[in-house]
């Protein structure tokens, strides 16, 4: 039922995303750093679960869980009825999230604070929001008077906050815009636009990612008053493997967990939609099949996925990072963390989409190359910043409050869809790479250095994910530049663009 061309990109995707961190990390540890041999067959094992387990999951993802949204959102719109609207996007958006991958791994790896209660404060900040932003979508509310309120609360909250939970909560935001969420979103509040008929209602049905990545960060430091005693030593269980037998079944022994893990955080969203086709939908039989095995599809690869990332790919991220603490090369750990950023970026396919989206609304005056490069520097800067304070200790609000005010600043300065898709694509950055390997490393280098993980390590994700709001905005401050330069006689307006345009970079990703 699924074209043979598409399993292929996607796995190209999956491939183009995790190969280059596995042959960095290949060549440190065959060459430079001496990490167990059953670790690196491990690790090797789960790179290809890894890669096979995300081919997957994007295919299923992509033909269930947008088509599902979608299919919801227009049907919502027919009942235009607020109280059903608000009620059932807020239900929606606390299962759909629950099973985003990324937020699995982040919940795993957070000492101090159980993985259940986390999972599920971090769903629900985003089923608040998603209703927010309905609401906002219903109202017309501008997107860019919004964004200084909430992120206003954010910041008034953190100084009530205990110090540990500033990193998680805002690590929080960044690992729930992935593929599961975003499209899902997305297609929801397209859906919900449609009621409205002014010419507004299409660009107001940008910023649902943006609004639904702060109801994570403010419920989490809610949560960190009823953890006030967290503590900075690692949860994360290191796996030991002898030889190659007691890897096989160290392997065959997770899988029966992550199935049953999965099968927990699939199954609302499965109840759901079947109670919703039988109450409102009643699509076709060819067209609910193909939902069905889109979803099988996603259960599968988040089993191979949640596996490989536990049982051996982020192990020895952790291993690797105090290893080079241990053999005294703790100098390299910044230009290295650098140098990861720079191909987890580059790497990311919805990156490429981003670029070539920007080029397009400017009309080549940005090019492509251009907004890439500049990405690349940004989040490759940020993960060395992130390695800095692993070193230091440098409170990620030095970091993130000028960062926030300069994004927040900027809304007002660049055209509107610059900062729709600034926002909505703070996600990009952020892809399974980062929140997989890249934190897991700086704890491990972190642990060693004898710091503190919940304030030193953690936060990583979050420096990642803020450098889209200001490169991509700086990008539309440069382009409204040129137009007044231009000699032009008369400079042309940035055209209206559709919302397909936006929701592209999403399809990517999914």
């Amino acid at each position: 039922m699924i074209r043979k061309t598409q399993r292929n990109a996607k796995l190209k995707e999956a491939l183009d995303s995790v190969l280059p961190i596995a042959l960095i990390v290949s060549v440190l540890c065959f060459f430079l750093v001496p990490v167990g041999s059953g670790l690196m067959l491990a690790f090797l094992v789960g790179t290809a679960m890894i890669i096979v387990g995300m081919a997957l999951f994007t295919l299923g993802s992509e033909q269930s869980m947008s088509q599902i949204g979608s299919l919801i959102g227009a049907r919502l719109t027919k009942s235009r009825k607020l109280w059903l609207i608000l009620a059932l996007s807020f239900i929606m958006g606390v299962v759909i999230t629950v099973a985003e991958p990324d937020l699995q791994v982040l919940a795993t790896n957070v000492p101090g604070i159980d993985r259940g209660a986390l999972i599920f404060t971090v769903s629900v900040g985003v089923g608040l929001f998603l209703a927010i932003s309905m609401v906002r979508i219903l109202l017309g509310i501008p997107l860019r008077w919004l964004l200084p309120v909430f992120y206003g609360a954010v910041f008034l909250l953190t100084a009530f906050s205990d110090p540990g939970f500033l990193s998680v909560s805002f690590d929080s935001g960044g690992v729930t815009t992935g593929p599961m969420t975003v499209p899902f979103v997305m297609a929801l509040g397209v859906g919900v636009a449609s009621i409205r008929s002014d010419e507004k209602a299409k660009d107001d049905s940008f910023g649902l990612v943006a609004l639904c990545s702060i109801g994570p960060i403010l419920a989490v430091l809610l949560l960190g008053f009823l953890y006030p005693n967290s503590t900075g030593s690692s949860s994360m269980v290191i796996q030991s493997f002898e030889d190659s037998v007691s890897l096989g079944w160290g392997y065959l022994e997770a899988i029966p967990e992550y199935m049953l893990e999965v099968a927990s955080a699939l199954a609302p969203i499965f109840i759901f939609f079947l109670l919703f086709q039988f109450a409102a939908l009643r699509l076709p039989a060819v067209q609910l099949a193909r939902i069905m095995v889109g979803i099988v599809y996603t259960y599968v690869g988040l089993v191979l996925f949640l596996t490989g990332v536990n049982v051996g790919f982020s192990s020895l991220g952790y291993v690797l990072g105090g290893e080079m603490v241990s053999q005294g090369l703790s100098l390299l750990l910044v230009p290295l963390a650098v140098l990861m950023g720079w191909f987890i970026i580059n790497a990311e396919p919805a990156v490429h989409v981003l670029n070539k989206q920007v080029e397009d609304l400017t009309s080549g005056a940005i090019s492509a190359r251009a907004m890439g490069r500049s990405l690349c520097i940004a989040v490759a800067t940020a993960n060395g910043l992130a390695m800095v304070r692993v070193f230091t200790g440098l409170p990620i609000l030095w970091i993130l409050v000028p960062g926030y005010l300069i994004a927040l600043a900027l809304t007002f300065v660049v055209p509107p869809i610059f900062t729709a898709i600034a926002f909505d694509s703070g996600g990009v950055a952020s892809g399974p790479m980062t929140a997989t390997f890249m934190l897991p490393f700086a704890m491990g280098a972190c642990n060693a250095l004898g710091g503190n993980i919940m304030t030193d390590a953690f936060g990583l994700v979050a420096l990642v994910a803020l450098m889209p709001l200001i490169t991509v905005q700086v990008m539309g401050a440069i382009y409204v530049v040129k137009l007044r330069r231009s000699v032009a006689p008369a400079a042309q307006p940035l055209p209206a663009y559709g919302d397909d345009e936006i929701i592209e970079l999403w399809e990517e990703m999914a």
